[in-house]
């Protein structure tokens, strides 16, 4: 299926550009109007993934995050990608309550968050290389 629409953006890992990142991509996605829910879900997840490549993916340094979207007639697929230090174990990482952060208090519920609210996330990762992942979502309300 061919999107009817893509876009790129790429950002300091900074953390106050999560918040810049989330409604880029909502503001995005708005032209297919979703409903208020979905649109919600998608910013969830968003914020999810660039605030674990900020925090984890590069850690004390600052790197760039990228986000990439197709959208399609009814769905959106979006990656956020980053260069930084790569997660070591992929499958434990997206264990519930998981963190490799535990003296800041995070959750470790990121992983959990993004699958909940998305349809498909698929988690590609290189140590040294950096992380990218990729989220689904079809919009229910949209459907033909």
């Amino acid at each position: 299926m061919q999107p009817i629409n893509e876009m790129s953006l790429e950002f300091l890992s900074k953390s106050n550009n999560e918040s810049f990142a989330r409604i880029v991509v909502a503001a995005f996605v708005s032209q297919i109007d979703p409903t208020v829910e979905e649109l919600a879900d998608i910013k969830t997840a968003v914020s999810e993934a660039v605030t674990n490549s900020i925090i984890h993916g590069y850690e004390k340094k600052i790197g760039f995050v990228r986000i990439n979207c197709r959208l399609f007639i009814d769905s959106i697929e979006i990656m956020i990608i980053d260069e930084g230090k790569g997660i070591e174990d992929v499958d434990l990482a997206r264990q519930p309550l998981y963190t490799s952060k535990p003296e800041m208090e995070r959750s470790g519920m990121g992983f959990t968050v993004m699958e909940s609210f998305m349809d498909r996330v698929e988690v590609c990762s290189e140590i040294g290389s950096g992380t990218k992942i990729t989220m689904f979502k079809t919009f229910t309300s949209l459907k033909k």
